[in-house]
């Protein structure tokens, strides 16, 4: 073969090689090189690469550090026995010249075998901080938070951030020592075993390295009883009464852990001394046989139920009612519960103090549409088409410009996305999937309140959108939203489906910044291999211009970014006159701080800390501080920056649309049911707990779910949104608190508990519902809608507190049983104390109980 022949050959063999290994390792890497384009599209790479690879660089870090260590002991070992053996004749056995040749390599230095070891233990005692790497990034970058616990006056960051990964470092040191240790001794040992029978003995360098990892695993068994302190404070041993230690662990545990800490420390030195002196046996054998004792007395229980038999169940609330006043503090204060203002209500029988509230705004806010019935109705009157769907009705409140004036009113709504698995069957193609059908189309807002005698008020409706109330939208397009849906390829040469019009479907192309450029074979083939599907690298649809839109539920968008919080289940829409977003709540927790009770043995600290803004056109992730003050935000701040910004720099236009989430508020109430009695001794006999107010859904008692209303609650001059909670006494129907949290302006937050007293008897809702149900006049006008062609549906109860008087508001509904199922408000029930009316609206419904009230006032005073 000629030489430029050879030389091409080799040449192009040379490429295909590398365009074959180039192929395999993109296969191999698909998942991390689309994870790295993914984050760049978000502007997020280099939050990616640290989270890559922090873990892997504290492995590093730990395992170097470890190695270092036990190399230095190895090293030092070999040094210290170098000078101390005889030389091995042909005469000596081979057990004893394979000894030698043991001991020979580890003497001449062999690195090879220093490394080999030192590296197994070091990778034995690293791995869990591999594991636990995001709890080492907590003790590198937590802080101090200025609280106290109220046991060990330590502060509240110690148990957050630094606790967790020292007991993790300290039981896993301590295994490796005595790995070491164990190593070394027999490395000594058989030395010793080449020498004379009469010197054999390990030598005094031998004997001091060993002394001195003796004094080093018994430091860190030290510390292990030190951290065994702090464990006390996370004890359940009181349950169902309080959380934390209590007079047993304080008074009995707590000085028998410092008892066999000063044992353990005696035995410890004076066994180093015995083996090096050969003297002290009494102390070594005294202070072990105490050191024993100690340990069966501390971990069998018969003392702690002497104690809390004998001392403690006599006089019980005495004696654990400074523990239980930890408890309670330490709980509040985990929750975010340790500023709840509360407010005694003292309700009137008959409506006086609400005289006139029909013409004012309240009546416009109450919301009798239900927003869990409200998505069928959006879907069969604002559909437009059966792949269009309305996931989720949320509620929230906008300024809404009617008749030449502004009006604060509490509304429901909800994004049109699109739902491509609605397509027709014959229609499920993946060009349509992929290219054409990529997009949904604004959003519906309807006031939270109507009547049966007006049809429905649409603030926004119609595709493209429509509204009389001035509610403009530069770009209302929806790419990313509550819907499971797969990648799509935007804009292509097909043409994407924009909306549908009766003679025609308007087509559109996408011109937002969201997913990844993807033009290039190399990134085609790159998404083929990633989402197993060919048809991405041979499509000729595709421009200069595609992106490839993926991870496009918000929900599971988020999460994919930050893992480590705890999201509201409920993700909410805000209309801007920008364009339509997404704003998720999201919480910090930790099960770490002390004393505190376990949510659902899940966490014992949460703050909602994060909104999340996600842009339903570009996709954008922008992750907002909504609480500065909480430690483990400060420590993600540090951790990684440039991921969250201040609550600050969010626009205007969605921080009025900001709320207290549900969720978190429901957390917080749970706890709260138990933890509002603060006097101990009331705490401890459990008389005043509360429970969420029940209701009859069907034929079952059902637990309330906090809702938001819009009321004069925190202040009479001004309306707020809020989250709302009624609850009653555990065990009984009886109302005893309304609890309400802030969600505007400088109320954001605020936490008012409107507390009635036993003697004020307020019905609760199942008792309401019962006596709708016993109301004769009631039954027999609602029998009629009970016809075969509909269906009747009582509605979500929603409690109304007005001035001093409690009113209960049930819609009824009628819905359709064709194949439409649209539902009808048909009529609105309200009670006041024992007086149930039904009309066909709030304002006439109001005025028919005043009426009765009245007339009943007479009577009382007649």
């Amino acid at each position: 073969m000629k030489p430029w022949k050879r030389r091409l050959f080799f040449s192009v063999a040379a490429i295909v090689c590398l365009c074959i290994v180039s192929i395999l390792l993109c296969m191999i890497s698909a998942d991390l090189v689309v994870d790295l384009f993914w984050f760049d599209s978000l502007n997020y790479e280099s939050y990616f690469w640290m989270r890559l690879l922090y873990r892997y660089a504290i492995f590093a870090a730990a395992t170097l550090l470890f190695f270092s260590i036990f190399f230095f002991n190895f090293r030092i070992a070999s040094r210290f026995s170098k000078t101390v053996l005889p030389s091995v004749s042909k005469t000596d056995s081979k057990v004893k010249r394979a000894y030698r040749a043991l001991i020979d390599k580890f003497q001449a230095g062999s690195i090879k075998l220093y490394m080999l070891f030192s590296l197994v233990i070091a990778l034995f005692a690293a791995y869990p901080l591999f594991r636990r790497w995001e709890d080492a990034l907590f003790y590198i970058f937590g802080s101090n938070t200025g609280m106290r616990d109220a046991v060990f006056n330590k502060d509240i960051g110690y148990y957050l951030f630094s606790f967790p990964i020292y007991n993790v470092i300290q039981r896993r040191s301590l295994i490796a020592f005595l790995i070491l240790l164990l190593l070394l001794a027999i490395i000594y040992w058989l030395q010793s075993r080449l020498l004379p029978k009469e010197k054999r003995r390990i030598p005094t360098e031998g004997k001091i390295h060993l002394a001195a990892l003796i004094i080093i695993v018994s430091l860190i068994q030290s510390w292990g009883y030190i951290l065994q302190r702090y464990s006390l404070l996370y004890t359940n041993n009181h349950q169902p009464y309080f959380s934390g230690p209590g007079f047993v662990e304080i008074e009995v545990a707590l000085p028998l852990i410092w008892l066999e800490l000063i044992l353990f420390l005696i035995f410890a030195f004076s066994f180093i001394f015995f083996i090096n002196k050969r003297k002290g046996i009494k102390i070594l054998l005294v202070s072990a046989a105490c050191f024993i004792i100690i340990a069966g007395i501390r971990y069998y229980s018969f003392l702690p139920n002497m104690v809390e038999k004998y001392i403690v169940k006599p006089g019980k609330t005495a004696k654990e009612r400074p523990f239980i006043k930890n408890s309670i503090k330490s709980t509040l204060a985990a929750y975010g519960l340790d500023n709840v203002e509360t407010r005694i209500l003292s309700t009137d029988l008959f409506p006086q103090s609400a005289k006139g509230f029909a013409a004012g705004p309240i009546l416009d806010n109450i919301p009798v549409w239900d927003k869990d019935l409200l998505g069928g109705v959006y879907k069969q009157l604002q559909g437009i088409r059966p792949y269009y769907a309305f996931t989720e009705v949320s509620v929230d409140r906008y300024t809404v410009e009617q008749f030449h004036h502004q009006a604060y009113q509490q509304v429901n709504l909800s994004l049109r996305e699109l739902n491509p698995v609605d397509l027709p069957s014959s229609a499920l193609t993946w060009e349509n999937l992929h290219l054409r059908y990529t997009h949904g189309k604004g959003a519906v807002i309807t006031p939270a309140a109507q009547s049966k005698d007006e049809s429905m008020i649409w603030f926004l409706y119609d595709m493209p959108p429509k509204s009389d109330y001035r509610f403009n939208i530069e770009q209302p397009d929806i790419y990313y939203g509550l819907v499971h849906s797969s990648y799509v390829l935007s804009p292509n040469d097909t043409g994407e489906v924009d909306y549908p019009k009766l003679e025609a479907d308007v087509f559109s192309d996408y011109e937002g910044r969201g997913g990844v450029p993807c033009a290039s074979l190399f990134k085609k083939f790159l998404f083929s291999v990633y989402f197993k599907d060919k048809r991405i690298f041979f499509t000729t649809k595709t421009n200069d211009k595609s992106r490839i839109l993926f991870r496009r539920n918000i929900k599971n968008r988020i999460k994919y970014i930050t893992p480590y919080f705890l999201m509201d289940k409920e993700p909410y829409p805000a209309v801007t006159s920008k364009g339509l977003f997404w704003i998720q709540d999201a919480c910090t927790i930790s099960s770490m701080y002390p004393c505190a009770e376990l949510y659902n043995d899940q966490f014992n600290y949460i703050r909602n800390s994060v909104k999340i803004v996600v842009d339903a056109y570009n996709g954008s992730v922008t992750y907002y501080i909504a609480y500065p003050d909480d430690p483990i935000i400060q420590a993600y701040q540090r951790m990684y920056p440039g991921l969250l910004k201040s609550l600050d720099m969010m626009p205007s236009e969605l921080k009025e649309h900001i709320r207290y989430p549900v969720d978190f508020f429901e957390t917080q109430m749970s706890i709260y049911a138990k933890y509002h009695q603060a006097d101990p001794e009331l705490f401890f006999r459990q008389e005043n707990i509360w429970d969420f107010a029940k209701t009859i859904k069907g034929q079952k008692d059902v637990r309330m779910k906090p809702y938001y209303l819009t009321l004069n609650l925190i202040n009479p001059d001004k309306f707020d949104f809020l989250l709302f909670l009624p609850m009653s006494s555990r065990g009984r129907d009886n109302l005893r608190s309304m609890v309400i949290a802030g969600c505007d302006g400088n109320n954001y937050g605020k936490i008012i508990n409107y507390s009635f007293s036993k003697k004020d008897g307020v019905p609760g809702p199942a008792r309401v519902n019962a006596l709708i149900n016993q109301n004769a006049a009631i039954s027999s006008r609602l029998a009629p809608y009970s016809r075969i062609s509909s269906k009747m549906i009582r509605g979500r109860m929603i409690i109304l507190p007005i001035g001093n008087t409690i009113f209960y508001i049930q819609p009824v509904y009628l819905q359709d049983i064709d194949r439409f199922k649209i539902l009808h408000l048909k009529q609105i029930i309200m009670s006041q104390g024992e007086v149930v009316v039904m009309e066909s609206s709030l304002e006439k419904a109001f005025q028919e109980l005043e009426k009765i009230s009245a007339s009943s006032i007479s009577r009382e005073s007649g």
